[in-house]
């Protein structure tokens, strides 16, 4: 950063013995001055060296100083730049009138040196910290966001614990206090169902804990990366067995069109619960009957995951806040099954650690397509 007695100057008078004079005495104190001697010229200056300060003669011909001024400050690159205006003309109209196109001060011919030394000093300190403060501001405002963003975690969190967990926790309670008070009482398919709820709520319960557990040990940024080269196949088949009997209970047929293996760059783990969340919510929000495809393509670059539904879809306007945490959207599934939201969340982020991006494409009452991008190599 220069020091507030140095910085380049552009002097802009039309007489040469003026340039003359002011670049001795400011050359001799340590500025870099440019000079030139007409508006054009000095707008073109500006433009390209970026000076710190421009002392700018008013009676010029051609374009005189105050029209010089005003495309200077019409121009997003040179409107930032401080002009101080040197002129024979002393009345205060014409002193104000330089301040109203844009000047910083206002010198009166004859000129005196040190006076000019003593206001450009003035005007470049003043530059300075204006400068230092509008970069605090920008630090503050993002330190802001991020205060923002934090809280809206911790009440994303807090909200998941106190209603999200509770709710599964009430029906083990429940299944398990019916089973203990009354088992001699129940008939024998009735206890198979009562099992099969307890099996379910189960599920449920281990899954929100899983995701919770997850997505706070990624915001405390405590989960480290091993990415591989990893046959994405055999992880989709895998993912599928775990669901296997919640799409049966749903009657629903689970499948991927996959057959030859694909290989993609990533951390292994992570891969597994992008899949997992995915897989999860397909099954989740597809009514009895329906399908749950997973297909993909690869161009030796990226390969490409298609997870496809013909469940209840997602309106229009709700699709933007699928993947923000602080705009909160949950809904129950077609079998009263229970969500955090935090799924889609975790997907999106691991995705981006790992160089992929994730989107979607959905209808209400028509199913939903979610697609994802992993690298099939390492970086390079």
């Amino acid at each position: 950063m220069q020091n507030i007695s140095q910085g380049v100057i552009l002097v802009v008078d039309d007489t040469p013995e003026n340039l003359g004079i002011l670049f001795n005495y400011l050359d001799h104190r340590g500025f870099t001055v440019l000079l030139v001697q007409n508006g054009e010229n000095a707008l073109k200056q500006a433009q390209t060296c970026h000076p710190d300060l421009i002392l700018l003669d008013v009676m010029m011909p051609d374009l005189n100083g105050f029209d010089v001024c005003r495309r200077l400050k019409a121009n997003e690159t040179t409107c930032h730049i401080p002009v101080i205006f040197m002129s024979a003309l002393s009345e205060t109209v014409d002193k104000l009138q330089g301040f109203e196109v844009g000047g910083v001060d206002y010198i009166t011919k004859p000129i005196q040196c040190e006076e000019v030394e003593a206001r450009v000093k003035a005007h470049l300190m003043l530059r300075k910290l204006q400068q230092e403060l509008q970069k605090k501001n920008t630090a503050l405002a993002e330190k802001n966001e991020q205060l923002q963003a934090a809280n809206a975690s911790k009440d994303r969190f807090f909200s998941i614990i106190s209603h999200d967990l509770r709710t599964p926790f009430v029906g083990l309670i429940g299944l398990t206090q019916v089973l203990t008070e009354e088992f001699e009482a129940y008939p024998k398919e009735d206890l198979k169902q009562l099992l099969i709820k307890l099996r379910k709520t189960s599920e449920t319960f281990y899954a929100l804990l899983e995701n919770l557990l997850t997505w706070s040990r990624s915001q405390l940024g405590v989960i480290e990366m091993a990415p591989r080269i990893v046959n994405i196949r055999e992880a989709i088949l895998r993912n599928l067995h775990i669901f296997e009997q919640t799409a049966r209970d749903k009657q629903i047929a689970l499948t991927t069109s996959l057959e030859e293996p694909m290989f993609v760059y990533v951390d292994e783990k992570m891969l597994e619960t992008i899949l997992r969340n995915l897989i999860s919510n397909a099954v989740k929000f597809t009514p009895y009957g329906g399908k749950v495809t997973i297909s993909g393509g690869q161009d030796g670059y990226m390969a490409t995951i298609v997870v496809t539904d013909t469940g209840i879809g997602i309106g229009q306007e709700y699709l933007p806040r699928l993947f923000r945490i602080d705009a909160q959207y949950k809904r129950k599934g077609t079998a009263d099954e229970q969500g955090t939201g935090l799924g889609l969340i975790l997907c999106q982020e691991f995705l981006e650690k790992n160089r992929g991006k994730i989107w979607i494409e959905s209808r209400e009452n028509e199913g939903s397509t979610f697609k994802f991008t992993l690298p099939q190599q390492p970086p390079a």
